[in-house]
């Protein structure tokens, strides 16, 4: 495609699509019609990975119609019928597989053990430590732990008067109420605090009373669950069928 040296528009930058045979992405950039193709090869290397020496460039219009190729290094990008959206399509000659520059598995990291990044003189860890920050602000720790302690003995004493056997209500936020019988009360492996293991009237739960491999009690598949004591409430409850049930 040839470059018209007179056509230069007035309007000094362009925004333009990139894309790439390497990759599917797609990037959007502002350049300035003012540099020499050879100068955008350059400045396309830090987005698309590829040699500028290596790359091919076609033109493309807004509506992805082909306009030709910028082929022609000393001229000017805006020389070239180049406007906003258009798209560049950079064609790589390197030898480089496709999808090569997707996978970041294969990128090499580097690495800093925790003796060295402790020994630096500036990082933020040491800032956060200045601060008195997230993990190293005392008083906050304190306060959240001691925040933690009072909600385990506000369950601990609901569980309390919770009793394997009793009929109950579970009412949990965003969810109908259900009926059923406590079957497990206390501390539990999957998560901390005390839990209530329930076994529902009807299959509304989401287990046979087993969580990551560990038995705390046994029911039918889906009719076993854990909430916490604040939205058990004990009393007698008559099974519900919730209409299941119901002839039509």
């Amino acid at each position: 495609m040839e470059a018209d040296s007179y056509r230069v528009e007035s309007l000094p930058v362009v925004n333009l699509r990139i894309g790439s045979s390497l990759t599917s992405f797609i990037s959007e950039k502002r350049f300035n019609r003012g540099i020499t193709v050879s100068e955008f090869k350059c400045k396309l290397e830090l987005i698309v990975g590829s040699p500028a020496s290596c790359m091919d460039l076609e033109l493309f219009s807004p509506d992805d119609e082909f306009l030709g190729l910028l082929d022609q290094d000393d001229a000017l990008l805006g020389s070239y019928p180049v406007d906003d959206r258009c798209r560049i399509h950079v064609t790589d000659k390197s030898g480089v597989k496709v999808g090569e520059y997707d996978d970041v598995s294969k990128v090499i990291k580097y690495e800093m053990s925790n003796e060295a990044y402790e020994k630096r003189p500036e990082s933020a860890r040491l800032f956060l430590k200045r601060s008195k920050l997230g993990l190293y602000n005392e008083e906050q720790r304190a306060k959240d732990e001691s925040e933690m302690q009072e909600r385990q003995q506000e369950e601990k004493t609901l569980a309390d008067d919770i009793l394997v056997g009793s009929r109950c209500e579970v009412l949990v936020s965003g969810q109908p109420t259900k009926r059923g019988t406590v079957m497990f009360v206390g501390q539990t492996e999957f998560k901390p605090g005390y839990w209530v293991g329930l076994k529902y009237d009807e299959p509304l739960g989401k287990h046979d009373g087993s969580v990551n491999g560990k038995k705390y009690f046994e029911c039918q598949q889906k009719y076993g669950a854990f909430v916490k004591p604040q939205s058990v409430t004990v009393g007698d409850y008559p099974e519900d069928d919730y209409g299941l049930n119901d002839e039509i």
